[in-house]
């Protein structure tokens, strides 16, 4: 006989999503640990995926070509799973919403993040942008209306000091950056993603469906930027595989993998609590992968960043202040 509770949240790699009732079904909790390894897997090799792309596309190129990609695999996705009649729901309010969201990710979220890895080695870049739950905290004192607390600022103080270590390569005296313009940028991206989630902590909609939405809303203005910025040509097929790898894996089917895997889990935490092995995974591809070496500081700063996150989390669960904005 299954176990019902009260709905739960929780602030994951992509979004606060519900997770499913409790059950206590073994195979399902299998099931949910095997979406949630694919998930994370996945998100631990785009880093190195950008880093190669940008060989041969430039930021908005790649934006381009990517999010055609994305919008193919989520409309698949949604076909497959007979979820179609879900995008005929949408009220002129709900397209509004939808197309500020697309403005947000992939739009404003991507380039920021593409160009950081421009000119940024990878293994700086990715654990910056692994920030984006500690600028979510301060995004949401003025927004949601939550206060912050002694924990939040160990948290921020914790997570920050990891950046400056990172960006500095361990000359943090000397406050000497690698780029502080990619830095800033990589930063810069976290408020763009933390801006998309709080906004989309309403949405009770299909989560896939409002996602192949805002994407849709989103590739007329990737068109004219990328035309008015770049080029619009024919790339390489190195640089058209490798945004179809971030399309497919970054933007569409790791989302649809974690997504899987929440709705599953019995709670959130057994399965939420794995995304923290993905950003040290992350520095193995970046290593074999894209041929960098690894910085002793990246490492040392990746676990000030982590651990910061896990105070920002432990042991009250930001989930309650996001239910009581439902």
């Amino acid at each position: 006989m299954g176990v019902t509770s009260r709905p739960c949240y929780r602030y994951t790699r992509t979004a606060p999503i519900r997770c499913a009732a409790l059950e206590p079904n073994v195979n399902r909790q299998a099931q949910a640990y095997l979406f949630a390894g694919a998930a994370i897997f996945l998100w631990s090799t785009v880093a190195s995926a950008f880093k190669l792309s940008l060989r041969w596309l430039d930021p908005l190129q790649l934006l381009l070509f990517a999010n055609i990609v994305s919008i193919v695999v989520l409309f698949t996705v949604l076909a497959g799973q007979r979820r179609l009649h879900q995008l005929r729901h949408y009220a002129p309010r709900d397209l509004g919403r939808l197309a500020l969201l697309g403005l947000l990710n992939p739009f404003l979220y991507y380039i920021t993040v593409f160009e950081a890895y421009d000119l940024l080695p990878a293994q700086q870049a990715q654990p910056l942008n692994y920030t984006w739950a500690i600028t979510l905290a301060l995004l949401s004192v003025p927004l949601l209306g939550q206060r912050i607390g002694a924990k939040a600022f160990l948290a921020l103080f914790v997570s920050y000091a990891g950046v400056v270590v990172i960006a500095t390569e361990g000359r943090v005296l000397a406050l000497e950056f690698t780029s502080l313009t990619g830095a800033l940028l990589a930063l810069g991206s976290t408020v763009f993603w933390a801006l998309y989630w709080i906004y989309n902590t309403r949405d009770s909609g299909d989560p896939v469906a409002g996602l192949f939405t805002g994407f849709c809303f989103s590739l007329p203005l990737i068109v004219v930027a990328t035309a008015l910025f770049s080029e619009l040509e024919i790339p390489p097929w190195q640089g058209a595989l490798g945004a179809a790898y971030v399309g497919m894996f970054e933007m569409g089917l790791a989302f649809v993998c974690w997504l899987q895997a929440l709705k599953r889990s019995s709670t959130t935490a057994k399965v939420g609590n794995l995304i923290f092995l993905s950003p040290f995974l992350s520095l193995v591809f970046i290593h074999f992968l894209v041929g960098e070496a690894i910085h002793p500081a990246t490492f040392i700063g990746l676990i000030f960043i982590v651990a910061g996150n896990v105070i920002q989390q432990w042991p009250a669960r930001r989930s309650r202040a996001i239910a009581a904005h439902e």
